[in-house]
């Protein structure tokens, strides 16, 4: 089975092949190199007109990128590191999500911008960082953030949502890519024989699927878990967890995208299992957590749902693996708020 980074790879020169329009831009991309993570390798020996390596700037060479996309090519930009974002702020709330409005509806910035978020490699304070909820809620910007499961039909959600996204979507699409997910492998039903696994969509390929996550054979569940991206991963080890060793039974939904919301799954289950537990990898104040517990209480029409939140420190991340071990919400820590709730 592929991993996520090798499917996003594919998924790359697929997209490449399929579509002369599609360019790369980014720091130190070329062969041999490929990227920090590896992610473009091959990229620029197969298309090497079509891949542009950048000089550290990311404001600069996601402006030169929406430039491109407004002229009626799709470029993809790499940030390196995911804590870089915060550099193209500017360049992408006040221009890229705003041109389709502000000129009318004549224009589409048909942009993805790919980057790695997330700790537990000991990069330290300024490259662990989980910094999506920055930009959740932008008008214009879609962020996703790709599950490490496979479709129905045995195809790579990683690659298929990334694929799709850059030869389809018309809108700017912030693409969020944990480190740690891309050496897990793409797991199909048959890897996951203790689970019951289904996906909203029924056209998982045009949009965002969030996939949903049961123990086969299970009493009904008792707690609705949501996660995405690695998170997710952590989620479903202790929801496997908390059955066989807590008799506490828990239906996981996995969004794969996260802004504008997509959380109907997530309001479904809650209102069937009174319970909702929001685990994130960013910081508490102000997460993503906030805003789905938010929705899902104004939806429910049921008073007596318990709600609970999880997610890092309010701390910088530590360069010191113990340290950074104990800022970031992990399997132990899942399953201990889990029990804490049904107490």
């Amino acid at each position: 089975m592929p991993s996520v980074l090798e499917s996003l790879n594919s998924a790359l020169l697929r997209a490449f092949s399929d579509d002369p329009s599609v360019y790369l831009l980014g720091e130190d991309v070329l062969d041999p190199y490929g990227g920090a993570f590896k992610v473009t390798k091959g990229l620029s020996t197969r298309f090497p007109e079509r891949v542009i390596t950048t000089p550290i700037s990311e404001a600069g060479f996601v402006g030169v990128a929406a430039g491109m996309a407004l002229r009626g090519l799709r470029p993809v930009v790499e940030i390196m590191f995911g804590d870089f974002i915060s550099l193209i702020a500017d360049q992408l709330i006040n221009h890229i999500a705003k041109f389709r409005w502000m000129y009318n509806d004549q224009v589409r910035v048909p942009l993805v911008i790919r980057t790695p978020m997330g700790g537990r490699r000991g990069y330290g304070p300024t490259h662990s960082q989980t910094l999506e909820k920055l930009y959740l809620g932008i008008p214009g910007l879609r962020v996703l953030a790709p599950a490490t499961y496979s479709l129905s039909d045995g195809t790579d959600s990683p690659g298929v949502l990334l694929y799709h996204t850059i030869l389809e979507s018309d809108e700017p699409v912030l693409f969020i890519e944990n480190k740690l997910q891309y050496l897990l492998p793409v797991l199909n039903q048959k890897d996951l024989p203790g689970f019951d696994v289904k996906y909203d969509s029924a056209e998982p390929t045009e949009a965002a699927p969030t996939f949903t996550f049961s123990i086969h054979g299970a009493p009904p569940a008792s707690m609705t878990i949501a996660a995405y991206g690695y998170m997710a991963e952590l989620a479903r080890l202790a929801v496997e967890r908390l059955a066989y060793e807590h008799e506490v039974f828990a239906e996981l939904v996995v969004p794969t995208q996260l802004s504008p919301f997509k959380i109907d799954t997530i309001i479904h289950s809650t209102d069937q299992t009174k319970a909702l537990l929001v685990v994130e990898e960013g910081s508490y104040t102000m997460g993503w957590g906030a805003e789905v517990v938010a929705r899902v209480a104004e939806a429910c029409s049921s008073n007596g749902i318990k709600y609970k939140r999880l997610a890092a420190q309010e701390t910088p991340i530590p360069a010191s693996r113990p340290l950074e071990t104990a800022a970031l919400p992990g399997v132990d820590e899942i399953i201990q708020a889990a029990t804490q709730m049904k107490q």
